[in-house]
């Protein structure tokens, strides 16, 4: 059996921001192996793009290993199983897993078992609030922030698809929630649809000055999406004994090999007794399961809204990619092959 293997791969690292010269488009005549047992043949169906994919791009990783040049580009979608060697995984299902951009991948489902699409479930909600960022935004809020009666929680990056999600677990837990995100439409959507408390824009207001104003009392968690200067405005408003959960640090993705930097004032983090942790969004595999069916709950009565930007087209996945990083978009960033039937 032999596929026509549409790919992108990483032409050369990006030197700051990204740009489409950045990648490589090939096609090439898939000459499919007999399977091994385990192994099961996928085609992508809806690729997910991710700021993390952004840091493995870079010869430093701190992630993964770096993506190799010349090679596809690191990423993940859902799949349909096409041939399978793996009872676990018939042909006709759907997965979630690392096929990286190109239309067709053997996958080792023994080695790093993809995460199966419920027959009663949509593949956009799979991809959305079933999909690896609300599961990121749920261990790192709970888990790490560890929210207690009557925090005030801070999200950054709030109108993103992981940040979306924490600070909407933070309402439905009866936090107080601030969201800080950038432009009206962004802060409108996170006011009116997310029903946060209140929201700060950061491209029109002072950041550290308005949680000033809106936390007299400090910020009990900070969930961080952002890094950098952002982080730095959080930490000088932060009450004693507060959490911040280290997600990501989106403000240094763009800039070459420079690693992200770390808060100015240490001092502040020591005399306040602060906690700082990262975390990843399967650090908790036992409580996955858990996870997923409160994430679902809340979906289907209405407590958490998603925003999905779906777009179209194998050929667009550079230019789509970039719109994580030029203020574009929010919400989960998926793309549509539309080579397969989806």
């Amino acid at each position: 059996m032999n596929l026509m293997n549409r790919q992108w791969l990483l032409a050369r690292r990006p030197d700051g921001p990204l740009s489409n010269d950045n990648f490589e488009y090939r096609e090439l005549e898939l000459q499919v192996p007999q399977l091994q047992p385990g192994e099961i043949l996928v085609q992508s169906l809806l690729f997910r793009c991710t700021p993390a994919m952004r840091t493995m791009m870079k010869a430093n990783s701190q992630f993964m290993p770096p993506m190799t040049v010349g090679e596809p580009v690191v990423g993940s979608a859902s799949a349909r199983v096409i041939q399978s060697a793996n009872p676990d995984y018939p042909v006709g299902c759907i997965v979630s897993a690392l096929t990286g951009w190109q239309d067709y991948v053997v996958l080792d489902a023994n080695k790093m078992p993809p995460v199966r699409k419920p027959d009663d479930v949509s593949l956009e909600d799979f991809e959305g609030i079933l999909g690896g960022n609300s599961v990121t935004a749920y261990f790192g809020l709970l888990k790490i922030g560890e929210p207690q009666p009557g925090d005030t929680v801070v999200v950054s990056g709030a109108a993103g698809s992981t940040g979306s999600i924490a600070a909407q677990i933070a309402r439905v837990k009866q936090h107080r929630v601030i969201g800080i995100a950038g432009g009206e439409e962004k802060c409108a959507w996170l006011r009116n649809e997310c029903r946060l408390d209140a929201v700060i824009d950061y491209k029109s207001e002072d950041v550290e000055q308005r949680l000033g104003e809106l936390c007299p009392d400090g910020v009990n968690v900070y969930f961080d999406n952002v890094g950098g200067a952002t982080l730095d405005a959080v930490i000088e408003n932060m009450a004693p004994f507060g959490r911040i959960a280290l997600c990501g640090q989106i403000s240094s993705y763009d800039e070459g090999n420079a690693l992200a930097q770390g808060p100015k004032n240490m001092m502040r983090v020591i005399y306040w007794r602060l906690k700082l942790q990262g975390f990843l969004g399967f650090d908790y595999p036992d409580e996955m399961e858990h996870a997923l069916s409160e994430l679902r709950q809340w979906h289907s009565n209405g407590e958490i809204v998603t925003r999905l930007a779906i777009h179209d087209g194998f050929a667009e996945l550079p230019t789509t990619y970039r719109r994580l990083f030029d203020g574009s978009h929010f919400g989960t960033l998926l793309l549509r092959n539309d080579q397969a039937d989806t």
